[in-house]
């Protein structure tokens, strides 16, 4: 019954062939619920070892290794921690270029936005209003202060009627 679930719910393509025992009923695992390897600073030892099938060499040397490890070689050393781990400190401390690319792709953004943005200027918006014009601006400052808009906090209220001016 529980395995039945686990089927419909998941389904049959992400559960690994693994299986176990648990009471009376066999339960598959999914795949993707195993912990998987991944290099991390802040988590210097991973849940499961970099290599998880290893060839007939390889399993010589983790034998050879439950030996003295004086009789190890410096390489057979460092094929043994190559096993458990795939980086080392130092290639992760590394510095990447990846930030030329980051820098190359925003400057190619910016300059796409831009050539954007001046072909509408040219070819998309008309020209200005007649509304923006300086002598249009004066003189709607002047109606308004004629007709004292908001006088006493607003527009009106910063202007001096009596020496025709703007209060200091």
């Amino acid at each position: 019954m529980m395995s039945s679930r686990v089927l419909s719910m998941v389904g049959r393509r992400a559960l690994s062939s693994s299986a176990y025992l648990q009471g009376h009923a066999s339960i598959a695992i999914p795949e993707f619920t195993l912990p998987k390897y991944h290099d991390n600073r802040s988590v210097p030892l991973p849940e499961v070892s970099f290599l998880g099938e290893l060839s007939p060499e390889l399993k010589a040397l983790k034998e050879k290794e439950k030996g003295a490890w004086a009789s190890l070689s410096a390489q057979e050393k460092v094929e043994l921690y190559r096993i458990k781990f795939n980086q080392t400190y130092a290639d992760m401390n590394k510095g990447s270029n990846e930030w030329k690319t980051v820098f190359g792709a925003t400057l190619f953004i910016v300059g796409f936005t831009s050539l954007i943005i001046i072909w509408q200027r040219k070819y998309v918006f008309g020209e200005l209003p007649h509304t923006l014009s300086d002598d249009w601006v004066a003189k709607q400052t002047k109606r308004m202060l004629d007709m004292r808009i908001n006088p006493i906090e607003g527009f009106s209220d910063k202007w001096d009627y009596e020496k025709n001016e703007w209060k200091k």
